[in-house]
């Protein structure tokens, strides 16, 4: 994009660089998701500046943007949506070591946003993007891949288990896939479509289920007898349905909301079957365990033993088209914004 320049009577040309960046003035469907220029950002003490290659996009973002978050996520407008990027440090505040600059990087963002085209964002944060891993790739498990590592060591995925994975043909519902198959599972995969079954075939999947269909659960029964584990990532009736379908002493995480909500079981009827329940406040991690499982994700991922599913990216302007696509369940695997 263009410097933005402005003169003063009789001065020299002063240059005001701008950027692009999306902000949300009012809560509602996709179009509220408004491309605007702002000015450029400077780093502080312990702060960079990242020109983002690609922004990660989640589910949650599209709730919040809708106005409901609730209370676990009480964003409220105006303000600038995005949770992480990837791309490239540029420039650096005072106490940071120059050993960053010109080093590509993937990071969360705070309130100054992660749809932009130059995101401001504490040293502190930055995770080192191996040299063989394309920056989208990066951006991709930045978080999908941080909580389906959390999640595996949640449940103890085990060999020989049969795992149910819903939501399987989103982000973090892939990578889901393919940590329960390495584990040794046989592995049950719910998502909606031909399409995005036939991608959760390729990464590990024996058992692919449209839950679109109404008896489902009854092919799932048939196909396993029943579940040692369910990893959630639906949640509403689809999770409530898939939590029928555990054994006794299986365990159950209900950490996805597509389907309206988080997925509540009775603690008491979960007590008297022996299944562990646990939920999204399980894989809300600190800031060290956040980092430390970045590392490890970017490490399998650079191992070839994670594979991101990218189903589709938008360039930044078209901020509201990635929404509308995750929102109406076309979008397969993880939706990216390329700057």
């Amino acid at each position: 994009m263009p410097d933005a320049r402005v003169r003063a009577p009789g001065a020299a040309t002063l240059e005001v660089v701008g950027m692009r960046a999306i902000e949300v003035a009012r809560f509602g469907g996709p179009e509220v998701l408004v491309p605007v220029e702002v000015p450029d950002p400077v780093p502080g003490a312990g702060e960079v500046v990242v020109e983002v290659v690609a922004a990660d996009t989640l589910w949650v973002e599209t709730m919040i943007r809708s106005g409901r978050g609730g209370v676990v996520f009480p964003v409220q407008p105006p303000y600038r949506p995005g949770v992480g990027v990837a791309g490239t440090v540029t420039a650096a505040g005072p106490g940071v070591g120059a050993h960053w600059l010109g080093r590509r990087v993937v990071t969360r963002t705070g309130p100054a946003g992660g749809y932009v085209e130059r995101a401001l964002v504490p040293v502190t944060g930055l995770a080192a993007v191996p040299d063989e891993m394309d920056a989208r790739d990066a951006a991709a498990v930045l978080h999908d891949g941080v909580t389906a590592l959390a999640l595996a060591d949640i449940v103890k995925l085990a060999s020989a288990e049969r795992v149910l994975v819903t939501a399987a043909g989103g982000g973090l519902g892939a990578i889901l896939v393919q940590l329960a198959h390495a584990a040794g599972a046989t592995v049950v995969a719910a998502a909606r479509g031909a399409a995005k079954l036939d991608r959760v075939r390729e990464l590990g999947a024996a058992v692919p289920v449209d839950y679109s269909a109404p008896d489902w659960t009854d092919r799932v029964r048939e196909a396993t007898g029943g579940l040692d584990v369910v990893l959630d990532g639906a949640g509403g009736d689809y999770g409530r349905a898939a939590f029928e379908l555990v054994e006794r002493g299986g365990r159950y995480s209900a950490h996805g909301t597509p389907a309206g909500a988080f997925a509540t079981v009775d603690p008491a009827v979960a007590r008297a079957r022996g299944v562990a329940v646990t939920g999204i406040e399980a894989v809300q991690l600190g800031p060290d365990q956040f980092h430390a499982y970045l590392e490890q994700a970017l490490a399998e991922v650079a191992a070839g033993r994670i594979r991101p599913l990218i189903g589709q990216t938008f360039p930044l302007a078209r901020a509201a088209d990635a929404h509308a696509a995750i929102e109406n369940r076309t979008a397969i695997g993880k939706t990216l914004l390329i700057v």
